[in-house]
Order: structure tokens, then sequence, then C-alpha cells
């Protein structure tokens, strides 16, 4: 391709400009391959233009012109998709969302408040242990075992037993006997 030579510096610079983006075949990119059974591209329709008369349009009337209008807003909402019927689907939708959102939020909030009366019981049980810990100590220290055998050997009259009246019993469960019947006489 030869080149011109610019008549003044405005077009030269212009000039400059075209050639920068002008492509060169087979210069970096390769050329693509075409359908081999096709010898000219086919043109989109969009680009021919043909000329076709139309017969000469009758009158239309109100009424025909009130029909296509609303035809025509039939047509745009169905092909936006929008109609009555989907804008009750998705009003229901977002209703029953909204609804357990907020069924949601207040099974989350019982839970929350669930869990402050257990944290709140558990304090109130471990202040009632160290109470009652504290009233069973001085219950015990309050107890005087020498005082209470005196009162059961002088006033009450209790004696030990003797060998005869002593039955013994072993047992490997627990550290206590429950007696539910009489034990027989061992003589």
């Amino acid at each position: 391709m030869a080149q011109r030579r610019p008549a003044n510096r405005r077009t030269a610079s212009s000039q400059v400009r075209r050639n920068r983006d002008m492509y060169m075949s087979g210069n970096t990119v390769r050329q693509p391959q075409e359908y081999p059974g096709r010898r000219n591209p086919v043109r989109p329709s969009h680009t021919r233009r043909t000329v076709e008369r139309e017969p000469q349009r009758r009158v239309r009337t109100d009424r025909e012109i009130r029909e296509s209008r609303r035809q025509i807003e039939r047509n745009r909402a169905r092909a936006e998709g929008i109609t009555k019927g989907f804008i009750v689907f998705l009003s229901v939708v977002c209703i029953a969302l909204l609804m357990m959102g907020v069924h949601f939020l207040q099974l989350k909030s019982e839970i929350t408040s669930k869990k402050k009366e257990v944290a709140r019981l558990e304090a109130e049980y471990t202040d009632l242990k160290e109470e009652n810990d504290a009233l069973q100590s001085q219950i015990t220290n309050n107890v005087d075992m020498r005082k209470i055998r005196q009162i059961a050997f002088g006033r009450l009259g209790m004696k030990y037993p003797s060998d005869d009246q002593k039955v013994l019993y072993e047992t490997t469960t627990t550290s206590y006997v429950r007696q539910y019947q009489e034990v027989p006489d061992s003589k």
C-alpha cells in the first residue's frame, strides 16, 4: 500500500492516527478459516434493503385501534414476563419469606430468653448448694457426740448391745443396708 505525503502538518497527524489503527493482513493475527463450501459470505438480512410496496391501507376504526393497543399492551406485558399471576406469586413468596423471617426471629429470641433463664437457675442452684453446704457444716460442727452419748446413756438408759444381739451382714454393693424384712435368728 502506497502512502501519500500529507499536504500540511494537521493532515499529517491525522494520517499517522489512521495508520496506527490500520491492520495489515497476516501481520500478527491468523486469518479465520472460512467454510470450504461457501464462496461469498452471506450478508445479514438487516443490511439488505428491499422496498416492498404495501397495498393501500384501509382506515381503521376507533374500536380496532383500541383493541390493537390492548393487544400490544398484553404482548408487552407477556414479553416482559410480569403478569398479574407472576405479581401475585411474587407477593405470596415475599409474604411467606417475611413470615418465616419473623418466626425465625421469634424462635431465636425465645431461645435466648430460655438460655438466660437456664443461666439464672444455675446461678440460683449454685447459691442454694453453697448455702446448704454451709448449713450442713454448721450443723455438723454444733453437734457434740459426747454430749449425745451422755444423754443417751444417762437419761434415756441406753446400753451397748451384747454379742447375742449383734448380727453380721456382708454386702458388696452400697455403703448402707435397707432392711425390708426381719433378720432371721442366727442361733
